[in-house]
């Protein structure tokens, strides 16, 4: 058949689109393969053990108890029986399990100003505690700090504790596989183009591979939002951070109060953090760099718990519903409802994605004409389902022909990043 565009035409159009196709490589290579935690837990640094996870788990498991026990919070919550037999003994095993799946020891709001001497012990002592957590089977799948913001105030013991954790890591055991750093009240692109300038030169230092230290950006001032020049400077991080920016994670107190969001109505789900996380959501895009919804501070303690355990099971189906997979928990006994309101998540949506799956794999017209890009959303949302716990690879290889490596496939999911 004959065209009418030359060789010369077709070399011509290439040759435009040469910095477009690097930028879509570079910049938008898509998710990796890995687990994504459906939470992170923070903890003080002067307050962590190895033993923390068991503890919280056992706290959590306590909680549970005194309120007669995880099928009087499931109905508490809204389960009807049938989700409640799907859910609830699941969640029974991930309690005893695995009650914590990411960890942050904190330094920042949650340590405070302990002075440098305190500090500087406390970053070693964690660091410590990391590593006899990994080696006595404690530690969670991903752990690590949060230290201090890149503000000229903090800077300097930021990026020492960052340095004294690290080192430590190194000298007595190794980074472990799981290592997560947070770098938090990020304002300008400047503070991540520093960040990974810090990564590099300790990588330098101790001879670690290029791009072994990742981090988080904490999204909880306006200026990342919105720029004095009009733009989002949330969406360069992607390239800013060459490739360290691990995930965004929605700060919901420190980005209400800087809005002038009176105490009584900061909320992760208030209007106003729904935009700074819609825009969130729009810059990272493609990109790999995943997304994590903020917290709520009002714990399940008390004559409140019933109360609070309903609000924080809405806030995690709602940050679920709307494309946020993660959120951040502060309490033990905010782990049953993220648990049971994600797993509910998974379970009550698998039927109908699994029947829509099936027809995608047997090539066949179902009641609705799913496009490409819906099949892979599909996927995606299977694959999380089974990477969490709340649904088993053999259930969804039997209901809709597809197993855990055609599935990933199917989600365009990068393997083996």
């Amino acid at each position: 058949m004959r065209t009418a565009l030359s060789a010369a035409d077709l070399a011509a159009i290439d040759a435009r689109l040469v910095a477009t196709d690097e930028l879509l490589a570079r910049a938008y290579p898509g998710d990796d393969s890995s687990r994504q935690p459906v939470h992170t837990v923070y903890v003080p640094g002067d307050r962590f053990t190895p033993e923390l996870t068991t503890v919280w788990g056992r706290l959590a498991r306590e909680a549970v108890e005194a309120a007669g026990g995880l099928d009087a919070v499931a109905g508490l919550i809204g389960f009807d029986e049938r989700l409640a037999a799907a859910v609830v003994p699941r969640v029974h095993v991930k309690l005893d399990r695995e009650p914590i799946e990411d960890l942050r020891i904190d330094f920042e709001d949650g340590y405070g100003d302990h002075g440098d001497e305190h500090e500087d012990a406390d970053a070693v002592r964690a660091a410590r505690r990391v590593l006899a957590a990994e080696g006595a089977g404690f530690a969670p799948r991903s752990i690590g700090i949060r230290f201090k913001s890149f503000e000229a105030a903090t800077r300097v013991r930021g990026i020492r504790t960052l340095d004294l954790f690290i080192t430590t890591l190194v000298e007595h055991g190794g980074v472990p596989d799981g290592l997560a750093l947070t770098l938090p009240k990020v304002s300008t692109v400047a503070q991540v183009e520093a960040m990974a300038d810090v990564a590099a030169a300790l990588e330098r230092v101790h001879g670690l591979p290029d791009g072994r230290l990742r981090f988080e950006v904490q999204v909880e001032t306006p200026q990342l939002v919105l720029g004095p020049d009009g733009v989002a400077p949330v969406a360069r991080l992607a390239l800013a951070g060459r490739g360290r920016v691990s995930a965004l994670h929605f700060g919901t107190y420190d980005f209400s109060a800087s809005l002038g969001i009176a105490g009584p109505y900061q909320s992760l789900e208030h209007p106003a953090a729904d935009h700074a996380k819609h825009v969130m959501q729009l810059a990272v895009a493609g990109t790999g760099i995943r997304l994590s919804d903020g917290s709520t501070n009002v714990l399940p303690v008390g004559d409140r718990a019933p109360a609070a355990w309903r609000l924080h099971a809405r806030l995690v189906r709602r940050s679920l519903e709307r494309g946020f997979p993660q959120g951040w928990d502060l309490h033990p006994a905010q782990l049953p409802t993220r648990f049971l309101a994600t797993y509910a998540y998974y379970r009550q949506s698998y039927a109908g994605a699994a029947a829509r799956l099936r027809d995608v794999h047997d090539r066949r017209a179902g009641g609705v004409l799913d496009e490409p890009a819906t099949a892979r959303a599909l996927a995606g949302f299977v694959r999380h389902g089974v990477l969490c716990g709340a649904l088993t690879s053999d259930e969804v290889e039997a209901d809709t022909g597809f197993d855990e490596r055609a599935l990933t496939a199917l989600a365009r999911v990068r393997e083996g990043a």
